[in-house]
């Protein structure tokens, strides 16, 4: 186990040794807890409505006692949450009640070949990213591990289009979209390799949604002569540092998920269970090959259940994959702004109280 990674320094041994047990499918004192939080009522409670928004959500990672963030929430209001729906064929989003449509940067297939790429300054970017990165690090000290975050252009390039012209263009423009998709994966690929030569942290977060509850979006071939290829770009620089890729996608990706081993990927997350993710199941399957991080359900425990399903559905995750190491427990997801203050504190209480290892549920 190395010690020398730039996350280390102000980070307490305690936690340190926790993670790097974890990661290397070895039981610590405790199982790691990862997460991502974006509730009012969280940060309210213990930093106060008035703090500065990143000083304060430090304090709470802190105060929770979470070991591991790859980033933080934004604290939307609980009537600001977004859902997607389909209308008339195109995206929109329900917040507080009225429907509004998404504009994107790229309206129609003939925009494709003249979209301007990303520019790839390899200097300029690990010069920003890497002082943004120490803020954050520094930030979430001593009790949170930052971990770095990134993707491989797949999920950037839907959000520039949507995805019903990106599916048209899969058929009707693929050279065009091809050049877009690897031209941002080149970019997200610079920031991997900044992360690799400065040795910034053991892990990596990776998130591009590639599935929702029953399989993959888009087809598995073409996920495989181009995500996954885009994957296996961004993973190359880090698995040649020693650093283990977290990737990152709701949905079942069961169907893709040895492909995703494949390309360099060590942890998944979130194992979203209402999408059929056992993670129980990838533990057999899996075992010392595979970091399970999350599964606590997050869509219909955490803001709908009472205290005691929150707790039992938290030891049930922990029954299912912390014996041996190689756990990072969390949500499905996120906290987001729908999950009451008491849920949130007794999932967290519980991971904290039921995680010691050995694990006797």
């Amino acid at each position: 186990m190395s010690s020398d990674w730039l996350s280390y320094p102000r980070l307490e041994p305690a936690v340190r040794e926790r993670i790097d047990r974890s990661i290397h499918f070895e039981e610590g004192d405790r199982v790691p807890i990862w997460d991502v939080i974006d509730n009012r009522a969280i940060f309210n409670h213990i930093a106060g409505p008035d703090a500065d928004l990143y000083e304060g959500m430090a304090q709470v990672y802190n105060a929770m006692q979470i070991d591991l963030c790859r980033g933080h929430g934004m604290l939307f209001e609980e009537d600001h949450e977004t859902e997607n729906a389909e209308t008339n064929g195109e995206e929109t989003r329900v917040s507080g009640g009225s429907l509004w449509r998404t504009e994107y940067a790229i309206q129609s297939l003939d925009e494709l070949a003249s979209y301007e790429l990303p520019d790839v300054d390899e200097t300029a970017i690990e010069t920003s990213w890497l002082a943004g990165y120490l803020r954050a690090v520094e930030l979430f000290a001593p009790l949170t591990m930052f971990v770095p975050a990134g993707g491989c252009g797949f999920h950037w390039v839907r959000g520039l289009m949507g995805w019903e012209l990106l599916s048209l263009a899969i058929y009707d423009a693929r050279e065009e979209l091809e050049r877009l998709l690897w031209g941002h994966t080149e970019l997200l690929a610079s920031q991997a390799r900044a992360a690799a030569r400065n040795r910034a942290c053991p892990l990596y977060f990776v998130g591009d949604d590639i599935a929702y509850k029953n399989g993959t979006i888009c087809s598995p071939t073409f996920l495989r002569e181009t995500m996954i290829r885009q994957l296996a770009a961004v993973c190359e620089p880090l698995n040649n540092a020693g650093i283990k890729v977290i990737f990152h996608s709701d949905g079942n990706v069961m169907e893709m998920l040895d492909d995703l081993l494949d390309a360099g990927i060590s942890g998944l997350n979130p194992i979203e269970p209402l999408a059929g993710m056992d993670i129980g199941y990838l533990k057999k399957r899996y075992g010392n090959n595979l970091i399970l991080v999350g599964n606590v359900d997050c869509s219909h425990v955490l803001p709908r259940g009472s205290v005691e399903q929150v707790v039992e559905e938290t030891k049930q995750c922990l029954r299912d994959a912390a014996p041996g190491g190689g756990h990072l427990i969390g949500s499905s997801s996120e906290i987001g702004p729908a999950v009451p203050l008491e849920n949130a504190l007794a999932f967290f209480d519980a991971c904290r109280t039921y995680g010691r290892y050995p694990i006797t549920l």
